[in-house]
Formats: C-alpha cells, sequence, structure tokens
C-alpha cells in the first residue's frame, strides 16, 4: 500500500483485534476469501439492476456473481427468494418497510428499551418519521408473550408486526407468532403483514439449531455480518413470490443504486462457508460458550439475563453499582470489548444504560472454548469488581489470546 498514513493505520487496528477479546454481540471476524472478495477489482464495475437486466454494459461476469449469491442465499436458508444487494441491515429494513407499506401505516414494534433497532421506530431514525410506530413490550421477566402481542394486535390493528431484536437472548417462537398474527387477522379489518429483522441470529438460522422466520414471516431482513460471519451488507429473503417485484423495486431504485458488487462476491463466499458442517458446529459452540459465560457469571452472583442464543446481558448497575458505559471503558482496558446496553426496565439514557451486551459469535470464531468462556466470566467479573489488578487482568487476556487464530488469515471450509 502506498498510503503509508492508512497502512499504519491498519496495521494497528489488526494488532488491536489480535490482542483483544472481541465481546460485541454484533462483530465478527470474515474469513481471508471473503476480504479478498471485498477488495477485489469488482469494486470498479458500476452495476445498477438486477442481473440479465443492467442499465450499464459490461456485466457478463458481474451478473454471475450475483446469481451465484442469491442461489446459495436460497439455499441457505430453504426459501423461493433472496435480493443480496441492500448496502446494509438498515437500507434491508428501509426497502423491506417500502415494499409492503404506505408512508404512514402503522408498525407494531418491540419497545426500543427492550432491546429492539433503531430502524424499528426510533425518533432519531427514518423509521418513525415515515411510519406510525407503537410499541409491545416485554413481559415482567422481560420475555417475549405471545398473549401480550395479541393483545396489543388487536388494540392497534397495525399493518405491520415486526419481529427482530438487537439485545434479546432467548429463543423465538415465530411459528407462535404467525399463529397470533392469524388469529388476529380473521377478526380484523386491517390485515397485518409478518416483518423479521433476524440480523444477529441469522446464524442460528442458517445452522438450522432455531426456527426459521422465512418459514413464518411475509418478508425477512438480515445483515450479512454478525453471526453470519460474512461481509459488512444486508440482505432480503423471502417466500412470497408475489412481492418479488415489489422488494426488488424497493431496493433499486428506490433505496439505493449500484449495488456493492465486490461485497455480493463477499456474500457469495460467506453463504457457501455457512453450509458446511464445520459452520454448524460452530454455532453449536458460540451458544455453549455464550451459556458457559452468563451461568459463570451467575454462579458468582451476578445479575444476568440467561441466554438462548449468541448474546445475554449483564446488569452492572445491580451486580457492581456501576453503568454500562464505565463498565464498557473498564472492561476495554484490559483489552475486552463490550458495549454499554439497555436492559428491560433501564432507569438509566441510551448513552449511560444499565447493562452490558456481551455476545461470543466472534470469541468464538477465533477459537474460544468452553473452558475459556468460563475464564472470561471471570476476567469480566474481576475487572468489574476491582478484585485483580488491571496489570494482571491485562496479562490474563493477552495470554489466552496468544493461543487464538489470527483474525488476517482465518479461513473456513467451504459447503455443499
Amino acid at each position: 500500500m502506498n498510503d503509508q498514513a492508512i497502512a499504519n493505520l491498519l496495521t494497528l487496528e489488526a494488532k488491536r483485534q489480535n490482542e483483544g477479546i472481541e465481546l460485541i454481540a454484533s462483530e465478527n471476524y470474515p474469513s481471508k476469501s471473503v476480504r479478498e472478495a471485498q477488495g477485489s477489482i469488482l469494486t470498479a464495475k458500476y452495476a445498477e439492476g438486477y442481473p440479465q437486466r443492467r442499465y450499464y454494459g459490461g456485466c457478463e461476469y458481474i451478473d454471475k456473481v450475483e446469481e451465484l449469491a442469491i442461489e446459495r442465499a436460497k439455499r441457505l436458508f430453504s426459501c423461493a427468494y433472496a435480493n443480496v444487494q441492500p448496502h446494509s441491515g438498515s437500507q434491508a429494513n428501509a426497502a423491506a418497510y417500502h415494499a409492503l407499506l404506505r408512508p404512514g401505516d402503522k408498525v407494531l414494534s418491540l419497545v426500543l428499551n427492550d432491546g429492539g433497532h433503531l430502524t424499528h421506530g426510533s425518533p432519531v431514525s427514518f423509521s418513525s418519521a415515515t411510519y406510525h410506530f407503537v410499541f409491545y413490550p416485554l413481559n415482567d421477566k422481560g420475555h417475549l408473550d405471545l398473549d401480550i402481542i395479541e393483545k396489543w394486535l388487536d388494540q392497534e390493528n397495525p399493518n405491520l408486526f415486526l419481529a427482530g431484536y438487537s439485545a434479546y437472548p432467548y429463543a423465538i417462537d415465530f411459528k407462535g407468532m404467525r399463529e397470533r398474527i392469524d388469529r388476529h387477522n380473521a377478526h380484523s379489518p386491517t390485515p397485518c403483514l409478518f416483518m423479521v429483522d433476524m440480523a444477529h441470529i441469522a446464524g442460528i438460522v442458517a445452522a438450522g439449531l432455531c426456527q426459521n422466520p422465512v418459514d413464518y414471516a411475509d418478508i425477512v431482513t438480515s445483515t450479512t455480518h454478525k453471526t453470519l460471519r460474512g461481509p459488512r451488507g444486508g440482505l432480503i429473503l423471502s417466500n412470497r413470490l408475489d412481492l418479488a417485484k415489489k422488494i426488488d423495486s424497493a431496493v433499486f431504485p428506490y433505496t439505493q443504486g449500484g449495488p456493492l458488487e465486490h461485497v455480493i462476491a463477499g456474500k457469495a463466499i460467506t453463504f457457501l462457508e455457512d453450509q458446511s458442517p464445520a459452520f454448524k458446529t460452530y454455532m453449536k459452540q458460540v451458544l455453549e460458550n455464550t451459556k458457559a459465560c452468563n451461568d459463570e457469571l451467575a454462579r458468582r452472583g451476578r445479575i444476568v439475563s440467561g441466554t438462548e442464543n449468541h448474546l445475554f446481558l449483564l446488569n452492572v448497575l445491580e451486580s457492581y453499582g456501576i453503568s454500562g458505559k464505565v463498565a464498557q471503558q473498564e472492561l476495554e482496558s484490559i483489552g475486552i470489548t463490550t458495549n454499554k446496553n439497555m436492559i428491560h426496565g433501564d432507569t438509566l439514557k441510551p448513552n449511560e444504560t444499565s447493562g452490558l451486551r456481551i455476545g461470543f459469535a466472534a470469541a468464538t470464531t477465533r477459537g474460544c472454548t468452553k473452558e475459556e468462556a468460563i475464564q472470561i466470566a471471570g476476567l469480566i467479573d474481576d475487572c468489574l469488581s476491582k478484585s485483580k489488578s488491571k496489570e494482571q487482568l491485562k496479562e490474563e487476556v493477552h495470554h489466552m489470546v496468544s493461543g487464538w487464530k489470527d483474525v488476517m488469515t482465518l479461513e473456513f471450509p467451504m459447503g455443499e
């Protein structure tokens, strides 16, 4: 690289990632093959439109790349339709809304502080400026409750019910949601559609370790990084072929222009990697590691959410008397990266929070074992309780990750 300033920063960032423990639930490490595709000559090609329907010439091979990504996504998630062009999960959501709704239509979404996403109706997001969002709560134990959801469906008569969460640590009953929506629609003057944003659990879905929302929802959106372990980008899936043209038009030309074909090539590689038996083994290990860390913190008397997926929530305000912001900073100082997060019933502001969100997708990619996940719980507890010095904890972190895989050379088996 000729730009020495950027080269130096890339070296420092690679060093930071290799020498630390990444526990942000929305982050993961792609393979070297995915990164090579993202840095390939495909970045030079404009390809507005869709395969065989481009507005530019010279797309013969670009079309084949995108068609591979589409077919692999459909096979991975057992669905009839896939759009691989969204630049991000947020843009996938924007396109999905446009395909299903008119401006001002009502959307029923989870209370944002209980684990929703900015694009699920936050007042600072385009979503709330374009559509009318109302919100259903979790129950007193912090769980989704189908009876509560049905009550809100009948009370609000929304045009769309939205499921999908950025900080919900439990299994989701998409089948039960579909049944409640159908029961509501049988007597409602306003037919309610069903959308799922599975960005966080897409890898768990792909591995067949939870319900597949594509079997029940009218439209499903996702990111392609997080648990899928691919490039940063978005994805839209559906079994409703009658919606295909609406979704395609909502992505291009409504919400975005030329697709990022170098990223789509990375998505295609990811979808093939995720069809391998090794990926299912990896996802099982993610779930095991997450539960082991949660359970060890609970054994130590700390307030945790419990978990049935790749993340859990640690109530640091009750456990240590500090905010999530302070806890995040303390852990980062010893080489453990997390993010502050609102928890059910939180009394602090979003820039402070009472909790931390902790996930094991990235650490597991590098080789973290169940025993090391238990040790990581100890590192977290010792840091936040100040029972060990930061110097000692830094050394323990360094010793652990020295045996892990290098983030720059990761490669994963291919499926099929």
